[in-house]
């Protein structure tokens, strides 16, 4: 099965958290940060995937939504990391213009999906 294009971008978007970590750890001796953010952005492709099999429309939703929590909690700690001097405002940017993009195509397929159940409800009354 061909990968959507929110998986594609969790799934770089996480390579680039693992990174940062890795970098925040090393050169700047940051861990709690670091760690919180390597929690939140990777758990965004994850919940991503755990969709792919949802079990319901529902628990499609309610994964995306956790996703779509965790990248905007990515956004909080992206911001946090900036303000501290921990991370260039160049590369913070970069980052924060990836995890936007994600809550947007997350926001999107939410609401589509909830248009599309919506739609079914109605036919079948």
């Amino acid at each position: 099965m061909e990968k959507s294009i929110m998986e594609v971008k969790s799934e770089a978007f996480a390579e680039r958290i693992i990174k940062l970590h890795d970098y925040l750890c090393k050169n700047k001796q940051e861990r709690t940060i670091s760690s919180q953010i390597y929690r939140s952005g990777t758990s965004i492709g994850a919940n991503i995937a755990e969709s792919r099999y949802a079990q319901s429309d529902l628990d499609f939703i309610n994964k995306l939504s956790i996703a779509l929590k965790e990248a905007n909690e990515t956004c909080y700690w992206l911001n946090c990391l900036e303000k501290g001097s921990f991370i260039e405002r160049r590369g913070f940017l970069s980052m924060q213009k990836d995890a936007t993009e994600l809550i947007k195509i997350l926001t999107s397929a939410i609401k589509t999906k909830k248009k599309n159940m919506a739609m079914t409800a109605n036919k079948q009354q």
